[in-house]
């Protein structure tokens, strides 16, 4: 008992019990922690990319590569991330249904959302990018109408018209309607930049700016707001406004004129 007590007094007994503790707990954690889950999870997106590779080589491969390397139909693909393939699967304009053209239009999607999911998985396996926003990032619940509509002006409605209905560029190419588009899809559009429109990463336009905006655009897509006094015209801002009032409005004008003259000669020859 005394050499016991002896060995307690030792100025490394503290030491040699706390390696012993953290052994102890080391053991029992390797021994009862959840390790089978992380590689669970490992082995699924292992799946999920392998998936996604064969529906990459059986509708992306013969534009834009065996490998995402690109061609000369098609782009590479190699950095892109996922948010580009949710995007452009998700709306349809992937795959492309020809090459010819001044650019690809949105259509029927033909995957399922699983199926993007893999495809995608696939494509950020090649290089990392933009990846797929969560709900949070782009709920127009969070946003700000105000500030994303003073966002909006700056940056898009050059292009997309002051309420997102779209309009026409140059050699043919226009900037589509943002109309029934869903939040998810305009977030990521703005993360990648698909086809003629520009990219907007976190460093020019944060994550709540994005949110913003996508607000603005939930809140003009409903006729309450569009359409507060009546007919919007198409809501194309005043030059559709100025064209209506020359056609018709001055037309009427020279019909009401012409009408009185004719009256007047009448009542004279009378």
């Amino acid at each position: 008992m005394k050499k016991l007590s002896a060995r307690r007094r030792h100025p490394l007994a503290a030491l040699v019990v706390l390696l012993l503790a953290l052994a102890a707990t080391g053991g029992l954690y390797a021994a009862f922690a959840p390790a089978g889950a992380a590689q669970a999870d490992e082995t699924s997106q292992s799946l999920k990319i392998e998936q996604g590779k064969k529906l990459y080589e059986v509708g992306c491969a013969s534009c834009h590569g065996t490998g995402g390397q690109g061609s000369s139909n098609g782009p590479s693909l190699v950095g892109v991330g996922a948010a580009a393939v949710d995007f452009q699967v998700g709306t349809g304009r992937m795959p492309a249904a020809t090459t010819e053209g001044p650019q690809v239009v949105a259509k029927k999607n033909i995957y399922t959302q699983d199926q993007i999911d893999q495809l995608a998985a696939y494509i950020a396996s090649l290089g990392a990018g933009p990846s797929v926003p969560t709900k949070q990032d782009y709920d127009p619940a969070g946003g700000d109408i105000a500030k994303g509509g003073e966002l909006f002006r700056t940056n898009c409605a050059q292009c997309h018209n002051f309420t997102g209905k779209g309009g026409a560029l140059t050699k043919g190419k226009f900037a589509p309607t943002l109309e029934g588009v869903a939040p998810q899809h305009i977030y990521e559009a703005m993360q990648t930049g698909p086809q003629n429109m520009p990219s907007f990463p976190d460093t020019t336009l944060t994550q709540k700016n994005k949110q913003d905006i996508i607000a603005y655009l939930h809140a003009i897509d409903s006729p309450e707001t569009t359409q507060p006094g009546g007919m919007d015209l198409g809501g194309l801002g005043p030059v559709t406004e100025g064209l209506f009032a020359w056609i018709f409005g001055l037309g009427a004008l020279i019909a009401v004129a012409v009408w009185v003259a004719a009256r007047t000669a009448k009542a004279k020859k009378s």
